[in-house]
């Protein structure tokens, strides 16, 4: 069998010891996450998507060499297995090439081959596939074969049956399979028409529409895929049939004079029509599907991993709308921590309008409880709702500004066990105000309470694998978690969840340890928390932090592992204690000149790792640690933008420039806020002068980018944007 290390190795571009100390970390029951963080001398400093790469490899590779024992023992079982066949199944790359070499050895359901082959004929077809006779008529070869008990009763009924279990030879032929469905990818066109030509649908781009195959775009796969689904459209996959026909004849007549060249031509084309096309288009199609799932797989993990790193707005009260029409827009007020203060009703929106009655509820909540923001869901009702918003502000002159936010799943939130678990108390409507309130002053802790798939920021989510689309965006939460890290003592049991090594059950048994007995004073403490085990603390322990703890270092992302040299490091550098709770030390790279000197900072640290026996990888996060502890990476991110008044869409001018937040990034470009309704389409195609593979290449959602209107549909309600100067 294969080295899959020595496979992952080359197809990685990494050093084989740093695969095979993965592949051991990953056996021993190691997280992503971890690994990542506090492993890196052993893996040469792979970032968590690399390592979740491999993984995802390690097990299709691992899966791949299964397969092929199972099949190895079922074609030796039979007596069939030759050496030649051993080699070919051992060699395998790929799981499709192991199951087209064992399927002339599957068992099959009842054919017109394995029926000929009860009858007798299987020598016949070997006669006339070695194609050897040049004189003389077909049907005097078949007539030996007569045999009206086993329902030949003439020559020509023999030859059919004997070219039926040719046309199913070939059709297992793996090799010429192979071939074949790659001329067919490469060489077809997908075609699609609209099962009602007379009837408008959001499809109308693919009434009669042909592509190539190979390069059709992965969304229009997925469009195409839904159509279909919903009746609207046909589609068909258009080979080029002689070509393909072609190949098969090369491969099977060798003879042209032979008296049997007649036969054969007609089993090539019995072959390919009815064996061989069918099964190929139908792998076409999954190629296809698969292929465009798996790129927006990739699309979602990135918009929500932009989405998840937003950074949260600290230090605000919120006044938190979830408009609506007839029941009204709920509004809940939060205090700087996420804490209901208020709830209540107001209805700015028809049937009622009550707009006065809106400005002195919204006034009342600003003079009592201090509120400096006010948050908008952007669903139903938010265009209505956002006017008198902002007609408010500018009519009392407040410091108050006010947000846009997706409520997206907040829906599904406020009505999951969840919600109810959380607030008992409160009715539906109040739990989903308030959890777009929630959602800006911290993004993440709040979205991880809803399945990914419901955040709404890819493409067909909904139409792709489910299976494979959670374990993808588990994936992609859990980094992002445990990436910014979290506060042991505030934490819910959904964000503590996604924790490195903390199960559900785990996360619950930690909530609970802290009703009970208070506070965590020390990471320590961890261990006494029900079904927390000793390997379970390894993983998690790093990405909880606890302030005003018994352990300065508890605050920070050092690990307790290394406590110790920490410690050291913190003695030999003049570094207080005090300077960790009291915000880090700025200047941790001059200190460790100081302590070592050197003529480069990187000769430094060098030489301080060499002394300390620690690996120079795990002392730049330590110093990392100590310089800013418990640094947020979302920092980084382009800050939540705020508005005090509001642009309508009659009021949008082609050539105006604009500033907006991107909301959603697709393959074929990016949708922006503008600060109306609807989000504006930048296509990809208008989003730089440089040709880009992908709009991911230039934006991510939340940036903030300035764009130019090129055009507004006002009776389709579509504003067309650029980003080109």
């Amino acid at each position: 069998m294969r080295d899959i290390t020595e496979i992952l190795t080359k197809e990685l571009g990494r050093k084989r010891e740093h695969i095979e100390n993965v592949i051991r970390l990953l056996d021993e029951g190691n997280t992503i996450p971890f690994i990542a963080r506090y492993r890196k001398e052993m893996h040469g400093s792979m970032d968590d998507t690399l390592l979740r790469s491999l993984e995802t490899r390690l097990l299709y590779l691992r899966g791949l060499e299964e397969r092929k024992e199972e099949v190895l023992r079922l074609i030796e079982e039979q007596g069939k297995l030759t050496p030649d066949l051993k080699q070919e199944i051992e060699k395998a790359e790929v799981l499709q090439r192991v199951e087209d070499l064992y399927k002339p050895f599957k068992k099959k359901r009842a054919t017109r081959a394995s029926k000929a082959k009860e009858q007798g004929l299987e020598p016949l077809a070997n006669l006339i596939y070695l194609q050897k006779q040049a004189n003389g008529d077909p049907a005097d070869a078949a007539t030996p074969y007569i045999d009206p008990e086993k329902e030949v009763p003439d020559a020509q009924t023999a030859l059919q049956g004997a070219c039926d279990i040719i046309a199913e030879n070939i059709a297992d032929d793996a090799d010429l399979i192979g071939r074949l469905r790659d001329k067919t990818y490469k060489s077809s066109q997908i075609e699609t028409e609209a099962v009602d030509p007379n009837e408008k649908t959001v499809y109308d781009m693919y009434y009669g529409r042909s592509e190539t195959l190979s390069k059709i775009p992965n969304h229009r796969v997925l469009a195409i895929n839904r159509g279909e689904k919903e009746k609207k459209l046909k589609v068909k996959i258009e080979p080029d049939t002689e070509a393909l026909l072609g190949m098969i004849r090369r491969r099977v007549i060798r003879n042209e004079n032979s008296i049997f060249k007649g036969l054969l031509e007609e089993t090539v084309a019995d072959a390919y029509k009815r064996l061989i096309a069918p099964s190929i288009e139908r792998e076409m199609r999954n190629l296809l599907t698969e292929r465009a799932e798996a790129d927006a797989v990739k699309v979602f993990m990135k918009n929500t991993e932009s989405l998840l790193m937003v950074p949260p707005v600290k230090g605000v009260k919120v006044i938190s709308i979830d408009p609506g029409y007839r029941t009204g827009c709920k509004v809940a007020v939060l205090d700087e921590t996420g804490k209901l203060l208020s709830y209540t009703t107001i209805y700015p929106t028809p049937p009622k309008k009550d707009i006065a009655g809106t400005e002195k509820t919204l006034k009342k909540l600003v003079d009592t409880y201090g509120c400096n923001v006010i948050v908008i869901g952007n669903g139903t009702a938010s265009r209505e709702t956002e006017e008198v918003v902002s007609d408010f502000i500018r009519k009392n002159r407040i410091p108050i500004q006010y947000t846009i936010v997706n409520e997206a799943g907040a829906s599904v939130y406020s009505a999951s066990a969840l919600a109810a678990e959380e607030y008992p108390d409160l009715d539906v409507t109040t739990r989903g105000a308030m959890s777009l309130g929630r959602r800006l002053q911290d993004p993440l802790a709040e979205l991880v309470k809803i399945d990914p798939k419901h955040i709404g920021v890819g493409q067909y989510q909904h139409d792709i694998n489910q299976k494979e689309l959670m374990t993808a965006l588990s994936g992609v939460v859990e980094s992002c978690v445990n990436r910014v890290g979290v506060d042991l003592n505030t934490a819910s049991p959904s964000l503590l969840s996604y924790v490195a090594g903390i199960s559900g059950p785990i996360a619950k048994n930690i909530v609970s340890y802290r009703e009970e007995k208070g506070r965590f004073l020390s990471r320590r403490e961890l261990l006494k928390v029900p079904r927390l085990g000793p390997k379970a603390y390894e993983q998690c322990a790093g990405f909880l932090r606890i302030a005003d703890g018994k352990e300065a270092l508890d605050a920070t992302g050092v690990h307790p592992e290394s406590y110790e040299i920490t410690r050291t490091i913190m003695e030999k550098t003049g570094i207080a204690k005090e300077q960790i709770t009291a915000g880090g030390v700025p200047d941790v790279e001059k200190k460790v000149q100081q302590a070592y000197p050197a003529g480069k900072l990187s000769e430094s640290i060098a030489k301080m790792a060499k002394d300390l026996g620690v690996g120079e990888p795990t002392l730049h996060d330590i110093l990392e640690e100590l310089k800013k502890p418990a640094r947020d990476p979302r920092e980084d991110a382009p800050p939540v933008i705020f508005r005090s008044d509001v642009t309508s869409f009659e009021d949008l001018k082609e050539g105006m420039e604009l500033s907006g937040t991107v909301r959603n990034v697709v393959d074929f470009g990016a949708f922006v806020d503008i600060g109306v309704k609807q989000d504006g389409l930048v296509h990809i195609s208008k989003m730089s002068k440089k040709y880009i593979n992908h709009p991911m290449d230039v934006v991510s959602i939340g940036d903030t980018v300035k764009v130019k209107i090129l055009s507004v549909d006002h009776e389709k309600k579509k504003i067309s944007l650029s980003m080109i100067d």
